[in-house]
């Protein structure tokens, strides 16, 4: 039987992400349900899975996708999930939302050849924080998560090679939970920054 339980994460500033932990496609589509209504219609995206260790390794299928919408985050372990929900498909194919994070098109791409799941509507932070009409800035182009989220939010994120390892354990850690949820609501938030210029 899938595991699912709902946790607060609270970052450094105080931010409090409502995050569920889950791998039952129901949950997957309770989750939706609840933010599909939102007026904000950026959604942070980001997965994770398994590092190889070396070069010519074939990569681990992604264990976890995160999404999150205004405070609100999933974190689906999808490989070890229930079936992909139709929800689900469409919320990420159909729904008029813009899925915002680093290196996104990479994630889109997995999640089409490994899942089947089409992501309609991907645009990279690092293009929106170096074209941004609001304030552009080219020297964000090559940049990371951490540094945009310190550029444009003026927050700082960890990103510790112990937390980002084994994402295909049936249970993860808090600390890996943490991360994923941070990982997703920093995304969004800078997303919506860009988008919205306030």
């Amino acid at each position: 039987m899938a595991e699912t339980y709902n946790t607060d994460v609270v970052m450094d500033d105080g931010t409090v992400i409502r995050t569920t932990v889950t791998s039952s496609s129901l949950d997957v589509q309770r989750f939706i349900e609840k933010v599909q209504g939102s007026p904000i219609r950026v959604a942070g995206l980001d997965a994770e899975w398994r590092p190889t260790r070396t070069r010519r390794a074939e990569q681990y299928p992604i264990a976890v996708l995160q999404l999150c919408v205004d405070r609100r985050c999933l974190v689906y372990q999808i490989i070890h999930g229930t079936g992909i929900p139709i929800s689900l498909c469409s919320f990420l194919y159909l729904s008029g939302f813009t899925f915002v994070g680093v290196g996104i098109a990479d994630d889109a791409k997995r999640l089409r050849a490994e899942y089947s799941l089409e992501v309609s509507n991907a645009v990279d932070l690092r293009e929106m924080a170096a074209y941004s009409p609001h304030r552009p800035r080219p020297e964000l182009r090559q940049a990371g998560l951490k540094d945009i989220a310190l550029a444009v939010m003026g927050v700082r994120i960890a990103k510790s090679r112990e937390v980002t390892s084994n994402w295909d354990a049936p249970l993860l850690s808090m600390e890996q939970v943490e991360y994923a949820s941070i990982n997703a609501y920093v995304s969004f938030e800078i997303g919506r920054l860009l988008l919205t210029g306030n």
